[in-house]
């Protein structure tokens, strides 16, 4: 019988490729529901290929406009009351969250508690309120969340059967972004265009920026924590250029499990949908009759701050983790509208971190707040 899924931010990179992972696999699933905010235009195009039961923008104030995109048999809404109630609907089996920011934590919180399954891609869910997430899944043991992003995705995998204690040391593979062969020097004089120039994958701007700073590997390293349970020095990342190696896990017996795939997101989507199955796909295969290289390099040490930022998140926990990814986005707007070099991204961070008092993650009011606290603070500190 086939599993009803919502799409939480469908118009994304994430959800794009959803929209094809989904589509691949029409026997094996049916779209209860697509969530967005701003691309009416896409969110409408995906309706009219899925004919959800819903299809809902966030902001309440568009719904007009979304329901005079829609064919007449499709249902529309505005509003996080809708979103709510989406996910913890009996048609929903599965949530897939790939809503950018905070507006992901309510809706995983209840369909946590709804038993069901949230594929999970929002970076912020876990960064942000990761200890109180572990503390609704402990009370809904019927519930799970399975991993989206290609690097946690790939640990999952690697861990399969696995014991915790055989687990020694969890490395995140990095393609290193646009700077990897770069100075220090020559990252100081840094253009926008250059930030946005990533080798390997099509993201958004936001991401492409965190993947040239690795504050997107740092963010993953405080998810991979929360996700898996291990010790801060547990968790490692590894320049990888090719991103062909999505992670890797290193047993106690200092053996190392990979998992490996061309880099396209729709391998972790179709696996989150699926798991424990895998299903049988059109996705490209590695091509073996061409060279296949595979470079794996520690990190230049000092050359990426954002890498010890995580570290003392990990370490302080509570409220710090979500202080680090707030600094972060305003850094990461300041940068893109030419208020700052880009190593003022760096320099942001640690002031805004070191100037926050941590408090525990007892509530979303208290994540809110120190949120709030650290996008005024980001705002003010001279790059």
């Amino acid at each position: 019988m086939s599993k009803g899924v919502v799409v939480l931010g469908a118009t994304g990179s994430i959800g794009k490729s959803a929209r094809s992972a989904l589509a691949a696999l029409p026997d094996r699933f049916r779209v209860v529901g697509l969530v967005a905010r701003n691309n009416l235009e896409e969110l409408a195009v995906q309706a009219m290929q899925f004919h959800p039961a819903w299809t809902v923008t966030a902001d309440p104030a568009r719904e007009r406009e979304l329901a005079n995109r829609l064919p007449p048999d499709c249902r529309s809404a505005g509003g996080m009351e809708k979103v709510l109630e989406l996910v913890t609907s009996p048609e929903t089996d599965i949530v897939l969250c790939a809503i950018v920011g905070t507006a992901g934590l309510e809706p995983v919180i209840a369909a946590i508690r709804a038993g069901k399954r949230i594929a999970l891609a929002s970076k912020e869910v876990l960064v942000l309120a990761g200890e109180i997430i572990n503390r609704e899944l402990a009370a809904h043991p019927e519930s799970e969340i399975i991993p989206v992003d290609s690097e946690h995705s790939a640990i999952f995998q690697c861990l399969a059967g696995r014991r915790p204690g055989e687990i020694k040391n969890l490395y995140l593979t990095a393609s290193g972004g646009a700077f990897r062969e770069w100075t220090r020097a020559e990252i100081a004089a840094a253009t926008i265009e250059d930030a946005l120039a990533h080798p390997t994958w099509n993201m958004g701007a936001k991401v492409t920026i965190d993947s040239a700073s690795m504050m997107n590997k740092a963010l993953e390293m405080v998810e991979a924590r929360h996700l898996f349970g291990v010790r801060p020095e547990q968790i490692r990342v590894l320049i990888h250029p090719q991103s062909v190696i999505h992670s890797l896990v290193e047993l106690a017996d200092s053996s190392l499990i990979a998992q490996l795939s061309r880099p396209d997101m729709r391998f972790a989507i179709t696996y989150a949908l699926t798991y424990p199955e895998r299903a049988a796909t059109d996705l490209p295969e590695l091509d073996f009759a061409a060279r296949l290289s595979l470079d794996l390099q520690l990190p230049e040490p000092g050359k990426y701050p954002a890498l010890e930022f995580a570290r003392e998140a990990m370490e302080r926990g509570g409220t710090l983790p979500g202080v680090m990814n707030a600094a972060n986005e305003v850094a990461v707007d300041r940068f893109r509208r030419g208020e700052i070099p880009f190593p003022a991204i760096w320099k942001i961070i640690e002031k805004t971190m070191a100037a926050h008092e941590t408090r525990p993650q007892s509530d979303l009011t208290v994540i809110r707040a120190a949120d709030s606290w650290a996008r005024r603070y980001a705002e003010g500190v001279k790059g």
